[in-house]
């Protein structure tokens, strides 16, 4: 590809360490469009790739279809609507290959030959409300006057299963004055009910060569996925969905199998397989979509809260990072001549970052917001990135053939440490005889080992069973006084300190009428106060309760205190706890 020095504001140190070459940069290129409208194609079959860009017109009126070769303006034609995607497909095999240029634009698609018009398809129409079509027959005939008719439309667009057209919708936002002359105008005319097209991809017929005949997959308002022969422009088969389409991935061959990704406009991703009318898997985004794509196996969504997600095909979540600002729109980095495959993110912040999985690889700061990003062949070069500004600009970018991508050790899946393979030592013959043994007494040592495990699960249950009646639990059983108590002894002795956390765990109620009672051998320690009156307990604070304790023993012995948490008039405590008490490291002086 020619390509032109320009000042891109990079000095020659930065360039030197980047990892794409500046290849040209036009500010005033007066280029508005996005990724869906972006492709590159080899047009004339000579290998030289061209840039197709549907230019949306910097006042949204002035809508061509531009071409590029090298730096240079090939071609352009005038646009009769707003373009919603731009795709090149091979309709027929005929060398020299030269694949025509679809145009998705409101309800049509323009297919270019030669840079040339060639054939514009229409979307079929959509199903007529029969009331509906009634009602203007009725005011055709002069039946019914223009109030009676905005009163029988508004009853049938509240009850009917089917949307009222756009003329009945019309007519509807009109007010008293202005209905004589709409109905005079329009009531001659026949209704039609006609959706538009809101993205569009390509999916290969029979064959996955390069150089293979291509089917038209056509996402529409009215929640619908059509895919169209290549020839007759038919429609060969037709896919429901829960919302509207916004984009659009597709992969595989339509008389072999194939998969089509689909985001949808209530942030959701459904995926169809060959010969499904409905949605085979269906992933719940964490908001609305900002791109897709589909990255060998998997599929990567970018979303409006800043993040960037994984999924398998089935749609088990792989992976979701956080990005460092809106993004703006996504692509597809292919280097088949390494195998590597990354996901392109433009984003809000003047930067264009690189991921490979979960892994940023590379980063490139731009003049301007990026709002559209393409890559491929583009030219003789076979790795070139194109992208366009949200200011008009042009900025192509060429990868160089030494740049390496390396993702460290964050890609998904088990990290590398757990591929280096251990020093296993060799299998003994005890370990064989062992494994002998094991295969011929399989089922015998399957049975041991379940009534081994019913054993334990039988003392467990025994045992905390015997821990409730006895209340030996830190917290109560008993829904009456929800309490629960810690215990906590300080000191070397011979005194040491005992301090209860009591605490009541409704949230409502407060805990009243408490006592506090120790059992101990009173030949070992000696307690001033044994027994006590809890304070009131309230709902949601802690109630640390201090006593002390002597230790009256010099031979180095420690037994256990008990403590009971008792309800006035009931001899069943409510809690009990024992207390292993430390060996005191001396005896108190007479």
């Amino acid at each position: 590809m020619a390509t032109a020095a320009s000042s891109s504001g990079t000095s020659e140190s930065t360039q030197a360490n980047s990892k794409w070459l500046d290849a040209h940069y036009d500010p005033v290129a007066n280029l508005y469009t996005f990724s869906s409208c972006v492709d590159l194609a080899d047009l004339h079959g000579d290998g030289d790739y061209k840039l197709v860009v549907g230019d949306l017109g910097s006042s949204w009126h002035d809508m061509k279809l531009k071409v590029y070769r090298g730096t240079d303006l090939l071609s352009e034609n005038a646009l009769p609507d707003l373009p919603a995607s731009v795709a090149a497909f091979l309709m027929e095999l005929r060398e020299p290959y030269m694949p025509a240029v679809a145009v998705a634009s409101g309800p049509f698609v323009y297919v270019y030959k030669n840079l040339r018009p060639y054939f514009k398809f229409t979307l079929p129409p959509l199903e007529i409300n029969p009331l509906e079509k009634d009602v203007w027959e009725q005011a055709k005939e002069d039946k019914i006057d223009p109030p009676t008719v905005k009163e029988m439309l508004e009853m049938i667009r509240e009850k009917g299963d089917i949307p009222l057209s756009v003329q009945s919708l019309r007519f509807l936002a009109l007010d008293t004055p202005e209905m004589d002359s709409f109905v005079n105008q329009y009531k001659m005319q026949p209704i039609k009910r006609q959706t538009v097209i809101t993205c569009m991809s390509t999916l290969k017929k029979n064959m996955a060569d390069e150089d293979a005949i291509s089917c038209l997959v056509i996402g529409t308002e009215s929640n619908e996925i059509l895919v169209l022969d290549p020839e007759a422009f038919t429609v060969l088969a037709r896919m429901a969905l829960p919302s509207v389409p916004a984009f659009l991935d597709v992969m595989g061959q339509f008389d072999v199998e194939y998969r089509l990704t689909v985001a949808c406009r209530d942030g959701c991703i459904y995926i169809f397989r060959r010969d499904s009318k409905k949605p085979k898997y269906c992933i719940e985004l964490s908001s609305q979509p900002v791109g897709l794509v589909r990255v060998q196996k998997n599929i990567v969504a970018a979303c409006s809260d800043q993040t960037l997600q994984g999924y398998t095909q089935k749609g088990k979540k792989l992976w979701i990072i956080s990005l460092p600002a809106i993004p703006m729109t996504v692509s597809l980095m292919d280097q088949k001549s390494r195998g590597f495959q990354a996901v392109l993110v433009a984003l809000a912040n003047m930067e264009v970052h690189l991921y490979q999985d979960k892994s940023l690889v590379n980063v490139i700061r731009t003049q301007d917001v990026v709002t559209s990003i393409c890559f491929g062949r583009y030219g003789r070069e076979d790795n070139t990135l194109v992208m366009t500004t949200k200011g008009g600009s042009l900025i192509i970018k060429i990868l160089k053939r030494t740049a390496v991508f390396d993702g460290g050790d964050a890609s998904v899946g088990a990290p590398i440490a757990q591929s280096i393979k251990l020093n296993v030592p060799k299998k003994t013959k005890l370990y064989v005889d062992q494994t002998l043994r094991e295969r011929e007494c399989s089922v015998a040592m399957y049975q041991v080992f379940q009534m081994e495990l019913s054993r334990i699960r039988l003392l467990a249950t025994r045992t905390y069973a015997q821990a409730l009646e006895s209340s030996l639990t830190p917290i109560t059983d008993t829904l009456q006084e929800p309490l629960k108590m810690n215990a906590v002894v300080q000191g070397i002795g011979p005194t040491f300190k005992l301090t209860l956390h009591l605490q009541t765990t409704s949230s409502t109620r407060p805990a009243i009428n408490l006592l506090i009672s120790f059992l101990y051998d009173e030949s070992l320690y000696y307690m001033a106060h044994p027994f006590f009156k809890a304070p009131m307990l309230v709902p949601g604070l802690n109630y640390p309760l201090e006593t002390f304790v002597e230790c009256r023993s010099d031979k180095g012995i420690a037994d256990i205190i008990k403590v009971f948490v008792l309800r006035e008039g009931e001899s069943v405590p409510l809690l009990m706890a024992h207390i292993n008490m430390p060996i005191s490291e001396g005896l108190a002086a007479a």
